[in-house]
């Protein structure tokens, strides 16, 4: 009887346990902002393989190769690292994806941050 009970409740643990897919992020994302160094538009070309995420961020300054992606249901995460004035500044990227838009904040390093809308490229 004891046994019966574990079984029961760990079927109904499980049953409630929902596992999300990794939300669509492969393609080519734009957005744009304003810096304290001026507007900013950027095209984010991303590639999802499972977890893993990778890619190329593109602005007026060139283009970068994003570093530790990673997509978790329909959150992602990436790094920038942009070279400004002779100094290597990291640019870590949060974001929760919602259809064709990721909702985005940008940690320029200690300089500040930024909050946009990347909007999938059709």
């Amino acid at each position: 009887m004891r046994c019966r009970t574990c079984f029961v409740f760990v079927v109904l643990a499980l049953a409630f346990v929902v596992v999300l897919p990794a939300a669509d992020v492969t393609g080519s994302w734009k957005g744009d902002f304003e810096t304290p160094i001026g507007h900013r538009n950027y095209t984010y070309d991303l590639k999802a393989d499972g977890e893993k995420l990778t890619g190329t961020a593109t602005s007026e300054r060139g283009e970068t190769e994003i570093a530790e992606g990673k997509v978790s249901g329909d959150e992602v995460f990436f790094v920038e690292t942009l070279e400004f004035q002779g100094q290597s500044i990291r640019i870590e990227y949060t974001g929760k994806v919602s259809g064709d838009e990721i909702q985005f904040k940008r940690q320029v390093g200690d300089f500040g941050s930024q909050e946009f809308v990347a909007k999938r490229a059709k």
